[in-house]
């Protein structure tokens, strides 16, 4: 059984069958779990119109939920005004992938189809932020093909990601230049000079609420404070990440690690686990010590998860090209925007003139579009 169901109506009946189809994913997303959507909702401005795309195994609420996804019509594509369907992303969410029980990805995309073509919501359907080669854009692609629906792949970025059978040193000696690596222990010895220097890791929810006062404070008292981005810039944000880390907390999926010399912070980082896999959500460190790189001291110990048998893989979550962690973790996750055609003549209209449109504007701006599941063939 498929349904939309308003986010304004959802109530506490959903949460069970949600949480336990956050553990059985062919793909985890931690963005998409219930206790990080729930954050985001009660702060986050959304489209009143905004749903959760619901898959079950039978009736609602009485089987298995097999797939989530929150959408919701959107007035705009880019810069341009073009009505569509899109999945729900805000700033500090950095994954699109839908919630979709392992083995029912094929269905999950043909129920979705089903749904949105029956729906009267305008243009096309657009997707934000799902992970290129995995499972979910197989199935995607497959489903299209066999409907012969248009799936375009729009955009793609790769990010920083971990991954290795190494351990932690040798992780680090094949990646960082041994320049670099004398250099980091340089700037580690002259920091331990300064006092006491110390390393910590907690997966619990000891001391938490100190824990998040002292990383906004951080955090605003850096670059991302004088612009304006800094979560404690806002009501909003700094509810969010307050409500997001204790439900982390609550769900025993937090990992949290800071630098602190002689008690005082100079990075912190904190981490999601979900599944095989780990998200790197936010770091900050004290710029007034950037010359002794704290952060990435912090990066370094953060390495350590490649020992957690648990944990097959980490997503940095950072923007393409970063300076820091790019040097750091070799591996990349491929990212990428789709659309899709729905049906209806004006809709399908809608898709190719949009679609022309970016095609030519691509052309001219040279924008390469990389697609793995081609390079993989």
């Amino acid at each position: 059984t498929a349904e939309l169901r308003s986010v304004l109506s959802l109530g506490d009946a959903l949460q069970p069958a949600w949480e336990k189809l956050a553990h059985n994913v062919s793909e985890p997303n931690v963005f998409y779990e219930s206790w990080f959507m729930g954050a985001a909702f009660a702060q986050f401005d959304h489209h009143a119109d905004l749903h959760l795309f619901l898959l079950w195994a039978g009736a609602p609420e009485n089987s298995d939920l097999l797939g989530l996804l929150p959408l919701g019509p959107t007035g705009r594509l880019g810069r341009w005004p073009v009505p569509h369907v899109q999945n729900w992303m805000h700033h500090n969410c950095f994954l699109g992938t839908p919630l979709v029980r392992a083995g029912f990805e094929n269905q999950f995309w043909a129920a979705l189809f089903m749904e949105l073509d029956a729906a009267s919501w305008p243009g096309f359907f657009h997707i934000n932020g799902l992970a290129i080669g995995g499972l979910l854009d197989q199935a995607l692609r497959a489903v299209c093909k066999r409907q012969k629906r248009r799936c375009d792949l729009v955009h793609s970025e790769a990010r920083a990601m971990l991954q290795s059978d190494l351990d932690p040193g040798e992780y680090y000696t094949r990646t960082v230049r041994s320049k670099k690596r004398k250099e980091l222990r340089r700037q580690a010895r002259r920091l331990g000079e300064m006092g006491e220097l110390q390393f910590s890791h907690q997966n619990d929810d000891s001391g938490l609420g100190q824990w998040i006062d002292d990383f906004l404070k951080l955090e605003h008292r850096g670059w991302k404070g004088q612009g304006g981005s800094a979560l404690d810039c806002s009501d909003q944000t700094r509810a969010f990440f307050q409500n997001a880390l204790a439900g982390a907390a609550r769900a025993g999926q937090l990992e949290r690690h800071d630098l602190r010399l002689d008690g005082k912070p100079l990075a912190m980082l904190v981490n999601f686990h979900s599944g095989p896999g780990s998200f790197s959500f936010k770091t900050a460190f004290d710029e007034e010590y950037a010359r002794f790189s704290p952060g990435v001291l912090l990066q370094l110990e953060n390495l350590k998860i490649l020992d957690n048998p648990e944990i097959a893989w980490m997503d940095s979550c950072a923007a393409e090209d970063h300076p820091m962690i790019d040097s750091l973790w070799s591996g990349r996750r491929h990212i990428g925007r789709f659309s899709i055609e729905l049906s209806g003549t004006r809709r399908k209209t809608i898709f190719r003139s949009i679609r022309l449109g970016e095609d030519l504007m691509a052309q001219i701006k040279g924008r390469e579009i990389i697609d793995v599941m081609k390079v993989i063939k």
